[in-house]
Protein backbone atom coordinates (compact mmCIF):
# COMPACT_ATOMS: atom_id res chain seq x y z
CA UNK A 1 0.00 0.00 0.00
CA UNK A 2 2.83 2.14 0.90
CA UNK A 3 4.58 1.31 -2.47
CA UNK A 4 1.35 2.54 -4.33
CA UNK A 5 0.60 5.62 -2.23
CA UNK A 6 4.48 6.26 -3.37
CA UNK A 7 3.72 6.15 -7.27
CA UNK A 8 0.52 7.85 -7.08
CA UNK A 9 2.11 11.12 -5.31
CA UNK A 10 5.17 10.63 -8.02
CA UNK A 11 2.07 10.50 -11.02
CA UNK A 12 0.82 13.33 -9.78
CA UNK A 13 3.65 15.56 -9.28
CA UNK A 14 4.72 14.96 -12.44
CA UNK A 15 1.40 15.72 -14.10
CA UNK A 16 0.92 19.22 -12.21
CA UNK A 17 4.45 19.53 -13.08
CA UNK A 18 3.79 19.23 -16.71
CA UNK A 19 0.74 20.92 -16.51
CA UNK A 20 2.00 24.14 -15.09
CA UNK A 21 4.92 24.00 -18.13
CA UNK A 22 4.46 25.82 -21.17
CA UNK A 23 6.42 25.61 -24.21
CA UNK A 24 5.25 28.97 -26.26
CA UNK A 25 6.30 30.77 -29.33
CA UNK A 26 5.66 34.68 -30.22
CA UNK A 27 2.11 33.62 -32.14
CA UNK A 28 1.08 31.54 -29.07
CA UNK A 29 2.26 34.94 -26.53
CA UNK A 30 0.58 37.33 -29.10
CA UNK A 31 -2.62 34.87 -29.44
CA UNK A 32 -2.68 34.52 -25.33
CA UNK A 33 -2.03 38.16 -24.17
CA UNK A 34 -4.89 39.24 -27.06
CA UNK A 35 -7.30 36.86 -25.64
CA UNK A 36 -7.03 37.88 -21.78
CA UNK A 37 -5.92 41.28 -22.31
CA UNK A 38 -8.24 43.69 -20.08
CA UNK A 39 -7.88 46.84 -22.48
CA UNK A 40 -8.89 43.93 -25.45
CA UNK A 41 -12.25 42.81 -23.61
CA UNK A 42 -13.39 46.48 -22.70
CA UNK A 43 -12.61 47.75 -26.34
CA UNK A 44 -14.29 44.59 -27.44
CA UNK A 45 -17.68 45.61 -25.16
CA UNK A 46 -17.50 49.39 -26.72
CA UNK A 47 -17.67 48.05 -30.10
CA UNK A 48 -20.44 46.13 -29.07
CA UNK A 49 -22.40 48.99 -27.37
CA UNK A 50 -21.30 50.81 -30.56
CA UNK A 51 -23.07 48.60 -32.81
CA UNK A 52 -26.11 48.66 -30.37
CA UNK A 53 -25.99 52.29 -30.34
CA UNK A 54 -26.43 51.90 -34.24
CA UNK A 55 -29.11 49.99 -34.33
CA UNK A 56 -30.81 52.25 -32.00
CA UNK A 57 -30.54 55.27 -34.42
CA UNK A 58 -32.01 53.13 -36.93
CA UNK A 59 -35.28 52.40 -35.42
CA UNK A 60 -36.19 56.48 -35.30
CA UNK A 61 -37.23 55.54 -39.34
CA UNK A 62 -39.75 52.90 -37.92
CA UNK A 63 -43.19 53.89 -36.46
CA UNK A 64 -43.30 53.73 -32.52
CA UNK A 65 -46.32 52.31 -30.66
CA UNK A 66 -46.61 53.77 -27.19
CA UNK A 67 -49.24 53.69 -24.02
CA UNK A 68 -50.27 55.75 -21.33
CA UNK A 69 -52.61 55.10 -18.29
CA UNK A 70 -54.01 57.27 -15.36
CA UNK A 71 -55.10 57.28 -12.51
CA UNK A 72 -56.94 59.98 -10.30
CA UNK A 73 -59.32 60.45 -7.13
CA UNK A 74 -61.38 63.40 -6.81
CA UNK A 75 -62.53 64.69 -3.28
CA UNK A 76 -65.85 65.87 -4.87
CA UNK A 77 -67.56 64.53 -8.43
CA UNK A 78 -68.02 67.22 -10.58
CA UNK A 79 -72.01 67.66 -11.10
CA UNK A 80 -73.73 69.40 -14.60
CA UNK A 81 -76.58 70.37 -12.67
CA UNK A 82 -77.35 72.81 -9.79
CA UNK A 83 -78.95 71.82 -6.19
CA UNK A 84 -81.79 73.78 -7.47
CA UNK A 85 -81.45 72.32 -10.52
CA UNK A 86 -81.95 68.69 -9.46
CA UNK A 87 -84.82 69.47 -6.89
CA UNK A 88 -86.87 70.92 -10.24
CA UNK A 89 -86.22 67.65 -12.17
CA UNK A 90 -87.16 65.35 -9.54
CA UNK A 91 -90.44 67.59 -8.61
CA UNK A 92 -91.37 68.28 -12.37
CA UNK A 93 -94.37 66.58 -12.48
CA UNK A 94 -96.02 68.23 -9.33
CA UNK A 95 -94.78 71.71 -10.59
CA UNK A 96 -96.37 70.91 -13.81
CA UNK A 97 -100.19 69.24 -12.23
CA UNK A 98 -100.27 72.65 -10.21
CA UNK A 99 -99.82 74.91 -12.69
CA UNK A 100 -101.87 73.61 -14.94
CA UNK A 101 -104.54 73.29 -12.50
CA UNK A 102 -104.23 77.05 -11.15
CA UNK A 103 -104.00 78.05 -15.20
CA UNK A 104 -107.60 76.34 -15.13
CA UNK A 105 -109.42 77.99 -12.55
CA UNK A 106 -108.02 81.17 -13.41
CA UNK A 107 -108.51 81.05 -17.15
CA UNK A 108 -112.16 78.42 -17.05
CA UNK A 109 -114.18 81.91 -18.35
CA UNK A 110 -112.11 82.55 -20.91
CA UNK A 111 -111.51 78.86 -22.84
CA UNK A 112 -114.49 77.18 -24.98
CA UNK A 113 -116.96 75.36 -23.47
CA UNK A 114 -116.33 72.27 -25.35
CA UNK A 115 -112.59 72.25 -24.08
CA UNK A 116 -113.33 72.75 -20.27
CA UNK A 117 -114.37 69.02 -19.84
CA UNK A 118 -110.97 67.79 -21.60
CA UNK A 119 -108.86 70.16 -19.22
CA UNK A 120 -110.57 69.08 -15.78
CA UNK A 121 -109.92 65.55 -16.60
CA UNK A 122 -106.25 66.69 -17.25
CA UNK A 123 -106.46 68.52 -14.47
CA UNK A 124 -107.97 65.40 -12.35
CA UNK A 125 -105.31 62.69 -13.88
CA UNK A 126 -102.24 61.65 -11.71
CA UNK A 127 -99.65 63.10 -14.32
CA UNK A 128 -97.13 64.10 -11.03
CA UNK A 129 -95.55 60.64 -10.42
CA UNK A 130 -94.52 59.92 -13.21
CA UNK A 131 -92.96 62.83 -14.57
CA UNK A 132 -91.54 63.38 -11.37
CA UNK A 133 -89.94 60.00 -11.66
CA UNK A 134 -88.78 61.21 -15.18
CA UNK A 135 -87.15 63.85 -14.05
CA UNK A 136 -85.23 62.28 -10.96
CA UNK A 137 -84.06 59.67 -13.51
CA UNK A 138 -82.72 62.54 -16.07
CA UNK A 139 -81.14 64.40 -12.52
CA UNK A 140 -79.60 60.70 -11.87
CA UNK A 141 -78.51 60.12 -15.18
CA UNK A 142 -76.50 63.30 -15.26
CA UNK A 143 -74.49 63.21 -12.29
CA UNK A 144 -71.05 62.15 -13.28
CA UNK A 145 -69.33 60.24 -10.41
CA UNK A 146 -66.31 61.49 -10.96
CA UNK A 147 -64.40 60.58 -7.68
CA UNK A 148 -62.39 57.87 -9.92
CA UNK A 149 -61.41 58.61 -13.05
CA UNK A 150 -58.92 56.37 -14.73
CA UNK A 151 -57.79 56.06 -18.36
CA UNK A 152 -55.34 55.85 -20.77
CA UNK A 153 -54.32 56.37 -24.58
CA UNK A 154 -52.75 53.97 -26.89
CA UNK A 155 -50.35 55.99 -29.35
CA UNK A 156 -48.98 55.43 -32.86
CA UNK A 157 -46.19 58.04 -34.41
CA UNK A 158 -44.75 58.02 -37.64
CA UNK A 159 -42.07 60.73 -38.25
CA UNK A 160 -42.31 61.87 -42.06
CA UNK A 161 -39.68 64.82 -41.62
CA UNK A 162 -37.28 65.65 -39.40
CA UNK A 163 -35.27 68.25 -41.11
CA UNK A 164 -32.66 65.57 -41.04
CA UNK A 165 -32.05 65.03 -37.46
CA UNK A 166 -32.70 61.29 -38.32
CA UNK A 167 -30.89 60.45 -40.87
CA UNK A 168 -27.79 62.64 -39.17
CA UNK A 169 -27.70 60.66 -36.02
CA UNK A 170 -27.90 57.60 -38.02
CA UNK A 171 -24.39 58.58 -39.92
CA UNK A 172 -22.88 59.50 -36.30
CA UNK A 173 -24.22 56.08 -34.49
CA UNK A 174 -22.24 54.04 -37.89
CA UNK A 175 -19.02 56.50 -37.86
CA UNK A 176 -18.87 55.78 -33.87
CA UNK A 177 -18.98 51.89 -34.71
CA UNK A 178 -16.47 52.07 -36.93
CA UNK A 179 -14.39 54.13 -35.03
CA UNK A 180 -14.83 52.09 -31.71
CA UNK A 181 -13.25 49.31 -34.42
CA UNK A 182 -10.60 51.37 -35.02
CA UNK A 183 -9.92 51.41 -31.52
CA UNK A 184 -10.17 48.17 -30.48
CA UNK A 185 -7.52 47.61 -33.65
CA UNK A 186 -5.33 49.89 -31.99
CA UNK A 187 -5.34 48.32 -28.48
CA UNK A 188 -4.51 45.02 -30.57
CA UNK A 189 -1.44 46.45 -32.02
CA UNK A 190 -0.28 48.06 -28.71
CA UNK A 191 -0.87 45.07 -27.07
CA UNK A 192 0.77 43.11 -29.54
CA UNK A 193 3.61 45.53 -29.23
CA UNK A 194 3.88 45.16 -25.35
CA UNK A 195 4.03 41.38 -25.90
CA UNK A 196 6.79 41.30 -28.23
CA UNK A 197 8.96 43.53 -25.81
CA UNK A 198 8.21 41.43 -23.28
CA UNK A 199 9.04 38.08 -25.20
CA UNK A 200 12.16 39.26 -26.39
CA UNK A 201 13.03 40.51 -23.19
CA UNK A 202 12.89 36.95 -22.01
CA UNK A 203 14.65 35.35 -24.66
CA UNK A 204 17.42 38.11 -24.76
CA UNK A 205 17.86 37.66 -20.64
CA UNK A 206 18.39 33.99 -21.46
CA UNK A 207 21.14 34.39 -23.94
CA UNK A 208 23.22 36.73 -21.39
CA UNK A 209 22.27 33.79 -18.91
CA UNK A 210 24.08 31.43 -20.75
CA UNK A 211 26.98 33.92 -22.17
CA UNK A 212 27.41 34.77 -18.29
CA UNK A 213 27.31 30.66 -17.63
CA UNK A 214 30.15 31.05 -20.13
CA UNK A 215 32.35 33.99 -19.09
CA UNK A 216 32.03 32.55 -15.15
CA UNK A 217 33.31 29.00 -16.59
CA UNK A 218 36.09 30.93 -18.57
CA UNK A 219 37.32 32.99 -15.51
CA UNK A 220 37.22 30.09 -13.18
CA UNK A 221 39.63 27.95 -16.08
CA UNK A 222 41.82 30.72 -15.73
CA UNK A 223 41.90 31.27 -11.77
CA UNK A 224 42.48 27.19 -11.75
CA UNK A 225 45.44 27.95 -13.82
CA UNK A 226 46.97 31.21 -12.02
CA UNK A 227 46.84 28.99 -8.88
CA UNK A 228 48.68 26.51 -10.27
CA UNK A 229 50.95 29.04 -12.19
CA UNK A 230 51.34 30.72 -8.53
CA UNK A 231 51.81 27.42 -6.69
CA UNK A 232 54.74 27.10 -9.65
CA UNK A 233 56.23 30.21 -8.57
CA UNK A 234 55.50 31.34 -12.15
CA UNK A 235 52.65 34.32 -11.19
CA UNK A 236 52.09 36.36 -7.93
CA UNK A 237 49.10 36.04 -5.51
CA UNK A 238 48.66 39.31 -7.29
CA UNK A 239 47.62 37.48 -10.87
CA UNK A 240 45.45 35.44 -8.31
CA UNK A 241 43.03 38.58 -6.36
CA UNK A 242 42.73 40.13 -9.64
CA UNK A 243 41.35 36.79 -11.17
CA UNK A 244 39.53 36.24 -7.91
CA UNK A 245 38.18 39.97 -8.18
CA UNK A 246 36.92 38.71 -11.70
CA UNK A 247 35.05 35.95 -10.81
CA UNK A 248 33.31 37.70 -8.23
CA UNK A 249 32.48 40.25 -10.44
CA UNK A 250 31.04 37.39 -12.93
CA UNK A 251 28.90 35.33 -10.32
CA UNK A 252 27.40 38.41 -9.27
CA UNK A 253 26.38 39.76 -12.84
CA UNK A 254 25.26 36.14 -13.30
CA UNK A 255 22.87 36.48 -10.17
CA UNK A 256 21.61 40.00 -11.45
CA UNK A 257 20.64 38.80 -14.83
CA UNK A 258 18.91 35.14 -13.25
CA UNK A 259 16.84 37.61 -11.01
CA UNK A 260 15.74 39.79 -13.89
CA UNK A 261 15.20 37.16 -16.02
CA UNK A 262 12.76 35.64 -13.39
CA UNK A 263 10.83 38.84 -13.06
CA UNK A 264 10.77 39.07 -16.87
CA UNK A 265 8.77 35.80 -17.26
CA UNK A 266 6.67 37.04 -14.57
CA UNK A 267 5.57 40.06 -17.04
CA UNK A 268 5.22 37.77 -19.91
CA UNK A 269 3.39 36.00 -17.67
CA UNK A 270 1.14 38.44 -16.64
CA UNK A 271 0.54 39.85 -20.20
CA UNK A 272 -0.53 36.07 -21.75
CA UNK A 273 -2.85 35.54 -18.86
CA UNK A 274 -0.93 32.69 -16.98
CA UNK A 275 -0.03 32.43 -13.04
CA UNK A 276 3.01 34.46 -12.36
CA UNK A 277 4.87 30.78 -11.20
CA UNK A 278 4.35 29.17 -14.38
CA UNK A 279 7.32 27.20 -16.12
CA UNK A 280 7.11 29.06 -19.06
CA UNK A 281 10.11 28.19 -22.46
CA UNK A 282 10.32 30.02 -25.50
CA UNK A 283 10.70 28.40 -28.67
CA UNK A 284 13.18 31.41 -29.54
CA UNK A 285 15.30 30.73 -26.50
CA UNK A 286 17.39 27.91 -28.21
CA UNK A 287 20.20 29.24 -30.59
CA UNK A 288 19.63 29.96 -34.16
CA UNK A 289 22.51 29.31 -36.75
CA UNK A 290 20.41 32.24 -39.30
CA UNK A 291 20.74 35.46 -38.20
CA UNK A 292 17.40 37.40 -38.82
CA UNK A 293 16.77 39.26 -42.19
CA UNK A 294 16.82 42.61 -43.00
CA UNK A 295 14.26 44.88 -42.04
CA UNK A 296 11.91 45.85 -44.94
CA UNK A 297 11.61 49.47 -46.18
CA UNK A 298 9.29 51.30 -44.59
CA UNK A 299 5.66 52.56 -46.62
CA UNK A 300 4.38 55.90 -45.97
CA UNK A 301 1.02 55.36 -48.20
CA UNK A 302 0.11 52.55 -45.73
CA UNK A 303 -0.16 54.64 -42.94
CA UNK A 304 -3.09 57.10 -44.16
CA UNK A 305 -5.53 53.98 -44.78
CA UNK A 306 -4.13 51.45 -41.85
CA UNK A 307 -2.77 53.62 -39.17
CA UNK A 308 -6.01 53.50 -36.41
CA UNK A 309 -5.14 56.90 -34.87
CA UNK A 310 -5.40 58.44 -38.57
CA UNK A 311 -8.73 56.46 -39.11
CA UNK A 312 -9.65 57.64 -35.56
CA UNK A 313 -9.80 61.21 -36.56
CA UNK A 314 -11.05 61.31 -39.97
CA UNK A 315 -14.09 59.74 -38.52
CA UNK A 316 -14.22 62.31 -36.16
CA UNK A 317 -13.96 65.04 -38.32
CA UNK A 318 -17.32 63.14 -40.55
CA UNK A 319 -19.15 62.97 -36.83
CA UNK A 320 -18.63 66.51 -36.37
CA UNK A 321 -20.12 67.23 -39.93
CA UNK A 322 -22.97 65.34 -39.94
CA UNK A 323 -23.29 67.52 -36.11
CA UNK A 324 -23.67 70.65 -38.13
CA UNK A 325 -26.52 68.75 -40.12
CA UNK A 326 -27.60 68.33 -37.05
CA UNK A 327 -27.71 71.75 -35.54
CA UNK A 328 -29.34 72.91 -38.70
CA UNK A 329 -32.06 70.19 -38.59
CA UNK A 330 -33.37 72.00 -34.84
CA UNK A 331 -34.63 74.72 -36.86
CA UNK A 332 -36.18 73.44 -39.41
CA UNK A 333 -39.84 71.78 -39.83
CA UNK A 334 -40.88 68.58 -38.50
CA UNK A 335 -43.66 66.34 -39.68
CA UNK A 336 -45.22 63.19 -38.18
CA UNK A 337 -48.35 61.36 -38.25
CA UNK A 338 -50.02 60.20 -35.34
CA UNK A 339 -52.56 57.71 -34.40
CA UNK A 340 -54.28 57.49 -31.14
CA UNK A 341 -56.73 55.27 -29.65
CA UNK A 342 -58.31 56.96 -26.13
CA UNK A 343 -60.11 55.54 -23.96
CA UNK A 344 -61.73 56.08 -19.85
CA UNK A 345 -64.10 55.05 -17.07
CA UNK A 346 -66.59 57.01 -16.70
CA UNK A 347 -66.98 57.33 -20.29
CA UNK A 348 -68.75 60.06 -21.96
CA UNK A 349 -69.56 58.89 -25.49
CA UNK A 350 -73.15 57.48 -24.83
CA UNK A 351 -73.87 59.61 -21.64
CA UNK A 352 -72.11 59.25 -18.37
CA UNK A 353 -71.38 55.45 -17.47
CA UNK A 354 -69.03 53.77 -15.64
CA UNK A 355 -68.04 51.43 -18.65
CA UNK A 356 -64.94 51.59 -20.40
CA UNK A 357 -65.08 53.18 -23.94
CA UNK A 358 -63.29 54.63 -26.04
CA UNK A 359 -62.16 56.78 -29.66
CA UNK A 360 -59.93 56.76 -31.99
CA UNK A 361 -58.19 59.47 -34.12
CA UNK A 362 -55.49 60.37 -36.66
CA UNK A 363 -53.86 63.41 -37.54
CA UNK A 364 -50.53 65.11 -38.95
CA UNK A 365 -48.57 66.51 -36.60
CA UNK A 366 -46.30 69.63 -37.53
CA UNK A 367 -44.14 71.21 -35.43
CA UNK A 368 -42.13 75.49 -37.17
CA UNK A 369 -39.87 76.80 -34.80
CA UNK A 370 -40.23 80.81 -35.26
CA UNK A 371 -37.79 82.45 -32.84
CA UNK A 372 -36.01 81.24 -30.17
CA UNK A 373 -33.47 84.30 -30.18
CA UNK A 374 -30.59 82.67 -32.14
CA UNK A 375 -29.80 79.89 -30.50
CA UNK A 376 -30.14 77.62 -33.82
CA UNK A 377 -27.80 79.74 -35.37
CA UNK A 378 -25.25 79.52 -32.31
CA UNK A 379 -25.53 75.76 -32.17
CA UNK A 380 -24.75 75.38 -35.81
CA UNK A 381 -21.69 77.81 -35.59
CA UNK A 382 -20.16 75.84 -32.39
CA UNK A 383 -20.39 72.61 -34.54
CA UNK A 384 -18.57 74.27 -37.02
CA UNK A 385 -16.33 75.57 -34.93
CA UNK A 386 -15.63 71.85 -33.75
CA UNK A 387 -15.26 70.41 -37.27
CA UNK A 388 -12.75 72.74 -38.07
CA UNK A 389 -10.52 71.92 -35.00
CA UNK A 390 -11.06 68.20 -35.63
CA UNK A 391 -9.64 69.08 -39.04
CA UNK A 392 -6.35 70.70 -37.39
CA UNK A 393 -6.36 67.85 -35.58
CA UNK A 394 -6.35 65.32 -37.82
CA UNK A 395 -3.72 67.42 -40.08
CA UNK A 396 -1.27 67.41 -36.88
CA UNK A 397 -1.37 63.65 -36.49
CA UNK A 398 -0.78 63.09 -40.01
CA UNK A 399 2.13 64.83 -39.49
CA UNK A 400 3.35 63.52 -36.45
CA UNK A 401 2.75 60.07 -38.04
CA UNK A 402 4.79 61.07 -41.14
CA UNK A 403 7.24 61.94 -38.51
CA UNK A 404 7.10 58.71 -36.47
CA UNK A 405 7.79 56.56 -39.49
CA UNK A 406 10.49 58.30 -40.39
CA UNK A 407 12.27 57.92 -37.04
CA UNK A 408 11.26 54.22 -37.09
CA UNK A 409 12.68 53.91 -40.88
CA UNK A 410 15.91 55.61 -39.31
CA UNK A 411 16.16 53.33 -35.80
CA UNK A 412 15.53 49.93 -38.30
CA UNK A 413 18.59 51.04 -40.58
CA UNK A 414 20.49 51.54 -37.35
CA UNK A 415 19.17 48.33 -36.08
CA UNK A 416 20.51 47.19 -39.49
CA UNK A 417 24.01 48.45 -39.05
CA UNK A 418 24.53 47.59 -35.62
CA UNK A 419 23.91 43.84 -36.68
CA UNK A 420 26.74 44.10 -38.95
CA UNK A 421 28.91 45.50 -36.50
CA UNK A 422 28.12 43.52 -33.55
CA UNK A 423 28.57 40.52 -36.15
CA UNK A 424 32.39 41.84 -36.94
CA UNK A 425 33.23 43.08 -32.99
CA UNK A 426 32.09 39.33 -32.20
CA UNK A 427 34.49 37.34 -35.05
CA UNK A 428 37.37 39.68 -33.95
CA UNK A 429 36.73 39.35 -30.18
CA UNK A 430 36.48 35.42 -30.36
CA UNK A 431 39.79 35.41 -32.79
CA UNK A 432 41.47 37.48 -30.22
CA UNK A 433 40.33 35.14 -27.15
CA UNK A 434 41.65 32.30 -29.21
CA UNK A 435 44.75 33.61 -29.50
CA UNK A 436 45.58 35.13 -25.97
CA UNK A 437 44.44 32.03 -23.97
CA UNK A 438 47.03 30.34 -26.91
CA UNK A 439 49.63 32.59 -25.57
CA UNK A 440 48.49 31.94 -22.17
CA UNK A 441 49.16 28.55 -22.45
CA UNK A 442 52.57 28.63 -24.01
CA UNK A 443 53.57 31.65 -21.40
CA UNK A 444 54.02 34.11 -23.85
CA UNK A 445 50.88 36.21 -22.94
CA UNK A 446 50.09 37.42 -19.02
CA UNK A 447 46.92 36.36 -17.53
CA UNK A 448 45.93 40.08 -17.05
CA UNK A 449 45.72 40.18 -20.95
CA UNK A 450 43.75 36.81 -21.42
CA UNK A 451 41.69 38.27 -18.62
CA UNK A 452 40.78 41.76 -21.18
CA UNK A 453 40.61 39.22 -24.13
CA UNK A 454 37.52 37.27 -22.24
CA UNK A 455 35.77 41.05 -20.71
CA UNK A 456 36.41 41.90 -24.56
CA UNK A 457 34.98 38.82 -25.70
CA UNK A 458 31.93 39.40 -22.99
CA UNK A 459 31.20 42.47 -24.25
CA UNK A 460 30.82 41.55 -28.07
CA UNK A 461 28.82 38.77 -27.38
CA UNK A 462 26.32 40.95 -25.10
CA UNK A 463 26.30 43.69 -27.76
CA UNK A 464 25.11 40.69 -30.42
CA UNK A 465 22.66 39.66 -28.16
CA UNK A 466 21.39 43.31 -28.00
CA UNK A 467 21.86 44.03 -31.75
CA UNK A 468 19.69 40.74 -32.16
CA UNK A 469 16.91 41.44 -29.85
CA UNK A 470 16.77 45.05 -30.90
CA UNK A 471 16.51 44.28 -34.60
CA UNK A 472 13.50 42.10 -33.91
CA UNK A 473 11.30 44.54 -31.32
CA UNK A 474 12.68 47.80 -33.94
CA UNK A 475 10.87 45.72 -37.14
CA UNK A 476 7.82 45.32 -34.58
CA UNK A 477 7.83 49.14 -33.83
CA UNK A 478 8.14 50.04 -37.57
CA UNK A 479 4.93 47.82 -38.34
CA UNK A 480 3.28 49.32 -35.57
CA UNK A 481 4.04 52.53 -36.99
CA UNK A 482 3.16 51.89 -40.73
CA UNK A 483 -0.49 50.47 -38.99
CA UNK A 484 0.06 46.89 -40.27
CA UNK A 485 1.44 45.29 -37.23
Amino acid sequence: MNRSLLYLTFIVYFATSAKAQHDLSLDSCRALALRHNKRMLISHEKKTAAHYEQKTAFTNFLPKLSATGFYMHNSKSVSLLSDKQEWRLSHLGSSIQEQLKNGLTQSSNLLLPNLQPLLQLMAETDIATPLNALGKEISQTLQTDTRHIWGGVITLAQPIYAGGKITAYNRIAQRLYEVAGWEYEQERQSVILSTDEAYWQVVSLVYKKKLAESYLHLVTTLKEDVIKLTNAGMATLADELAIDVKANEADMALSQIEDGLALSRMNLCLLCGLPLNDSIHLSDELPSSSEPPSILQSDMSLAKNLRPELQCLTLATDIYQEKIRLAKSEHLPSVALTGNFLFSSPSILNGFQRKVRGIWNIGVQVHIPIFHWGESIYKVRKARAEAHASQYELEEAQELVALQIRQAAYQADEADKRMALANRNRAKAQENLRIANLGFKEGVIPSYQVLEAQTAWLSAQSAHIDALINIRITETRLRKAEGIL
